[in-house]
């Protein structure tokens, strides 16, 4: 391995790294934003606004359960 390879080593690992850091970035503003759109519900609605979400939400993380479990 010479000095160049070395060189285009180091600047693909920074590029996945800038890659993984986007990536874990939009995960967190997801997150943020459907935090946000909950409270927003909470508070035009009230109290159905807090529970109609998670009661909705239940297929889906029953689904994601059965896959997680199924391998």
């Amino acid at each position: 391995m010479t000095a160049t390879d070395t060189s285009q080593l180091t600047h693909t690992q920074s590029r996945l790294e800038r890659s993984e850091a986007t990536e874990v970035a939009m995960t967190i503003l997801t997150v943020a934003v459907l935090v946000a759109a909950w409270a927003t519900a909470v508070v035009i609605w009230g109290l159905p606004g807090l529970y109609i979400p998670a009661v909705a939400m239940v297929p889906v993380m029953f689904a994601a359960l059965i896959y997680i479990a199924w391998g």
